[in-house]
Formats: structure tokens, sequence, C-alpha cells
């Protein structure tokens, strides 16, 4: 995501939010949603959101639901740090012979994207196959609506409001459908799950078929996880298991330390 998802805790930049006015009010809970909408869509015009984006941010309504997982997510994030051995069995329980087909069949593609940014295809592999099983399951939730709704909540409004913004950058540009635009909860879209200010920094159109789809495109997926890892300073050819400057990275795709071990592990082992 991600950072994918990002430190779980903290305010980020805004750097993809500018404008002129007041900003869109948060709430903690679904009160001046609709006033949060207007709001919210003067900054994205300001911005350089069209109608495609603007469309999108309108029909989003505020899901209770969304903001309940989040304020409940820091506690599985502790829980999964604390009992490494049950999170690593669950993570890769059946995923050792899917993962050898993939690298297997997609043999060329990864070896001219470890060529190009230096990430070993084990790496990049086992990201694809813990996110969403080699993009069987990228989620069901509308993404727009989980961001603005993120957004509106004033708990951790400052981490989601340049990923709406960037949401909608991804539709008015036309690189994915709104329709084709559901993912997790937080937002994370794609094979391998980015955060949409993510999408928009590092996503890469491998395949250049004009748009970088990290939902469709298995080459647009891989190369974007590729840049994303080499952006944060990832060593060709260096090691990547615990104390290394490659692990260190892996800090940058996923908060939680447990999930950081488990992807060095289980590419080691490939």
């Amino acid at each position: 995501m991600h950072r994918k998802f990002g430190i779980l805790v903290g305010a980020l930049s805004l750097a993809l939010v500018s404008g002129p006015g007041q900003a869109a009010p948060c709430s903690n809970n679904g009160a001046g949603f609709d006033t949060f909408k207007r709001d919210f869509a003067r900054e994205a015009k300001a911005a350089g959101i069209g109608q495609r984006g603007l469309a999108a941010l309108a029909s989003t309504e505020y899901s209770p639901g969304v903001i309940k997982y989040d304020r409940s997510i820091s506690r599985s994030f502790k829980h999964a740090d604390n009992n490494f051995a049950s999170f690593y069995a669950k993570k890769t329980k059946g995923l050792l012979g899917p993962t050898r087909s993939r690298l297997k069949n997609n043999a060329r593609l990864l070896g001219n994207i470890e060529k190009q940014y230096g990430v070993p295809k084990e790496i990049l592999v086992t990201i694809w196959g813990m996110e969403t099983g080699f993009g069987s399951y990228t989620g069901k939730y509308d993404i727009v609506t989980s961001l603005a709704s993120l957004t509106h909540d004033c708990r951790r409004s400052g981490f989601f409001k340049p990923n709406l913004m960037a949401a909608l950058q991804i539709i008015d540009k036309g690189w994915i459908d709104r329709s084709q635009m559901r993912g997790a909860r937080h937002g994370e879209i794609g094979q391998t799950q980015f955060m949409a200010k993510n999408y928009v920094r590092f996503g890469i159109d491998y395949d250049r078929d004009g748009r970088r789809d990290l939902i469709g495109s298995v080459p647009d997926v891989l190369a974007s996880t590729a840049n994303y890892l080499r952006s944060y300073g990832w060593k060709a050819g260096q090691p990547y298991g615990p104390g290394t400057r490659n692990f260190s990275v892996l800090k940058e795709w996923n908060a939680s330390d447990a999930y950081q071990q488990a992807i060095a592990k289980f590419a080691a082992s490939l």
C-alpha cells in the first residue's frame, strides 16, 4: 500500500491538496458529510480534478462500517507483532506452490523488472501473493467511499485526505474506471494494495497501454511495486533479512514488524 498503508498513527503531508477557501470540515460521525463533500469538491477542482473525479466524489455515501474498522485496526497489528509464528503460518498457508508457479510463468517479466529496478523476483511475488493471493481477492469496498468517509472522520483525516484526492485523480485520468475502484476498507487498491497517493506517485505503465493499471495489469502491478521499493532505497544485489538496509525498506511497505519479517522469511525460502 503501499508507504502502502504507512505508519498507522501520525499526520502526513497534504502535498496533493491545495486551493483557496476553507478546508472541508471533519466530524466524528456522519453528520455534515454532504457539506464535507461539497467543500472537498471545491478543493479538488482547484487542484485540477475534472468532471470524472468530481462525479466520483459526489456519488459517495458515509460508511459507518469503514470507520468502525479503522478504529479497531491498531489492535490487530499489535496482535500480529506479538504472535509472529501464528501470523506467518496464516499468511503463508498454501502459498508456496502458487508462488513458485508465478515465478516460473512470469520468469521473463520478473527478470526484466529485476534488471531495471533491482528488486529480486522472490520479493515481488511474495508481496503479490501475501497481499491478495496474486490478485484473487483485492477487496470489495468502494475505494472512493472509504477514503471520503475516512477523510471526513477527524481521527486520521490528515493521512487519508491526500489519498482521497489521489483516488479522484486516478479516476479523472482514466487509469481506472469508477466501477472498478473497489479494494480494501482503508482504500488500498489493486493486486499489491497501493494506497492511492502511492499509486499516483509510484505507479508504472509497464505494459505501455497508456494507463497505470494496478488492478488488471500484472506488468504494471509488479513494476510499480518494484519502483516503490527502489524509491525508498532498495539496493540491488544486497541481502534483505532482518538488520539489513533492504529489510528497513520493507518497513516502508508495511508498518507491521510481523509483516516485514514474513515477507523476508518467505521470499528467502523460494
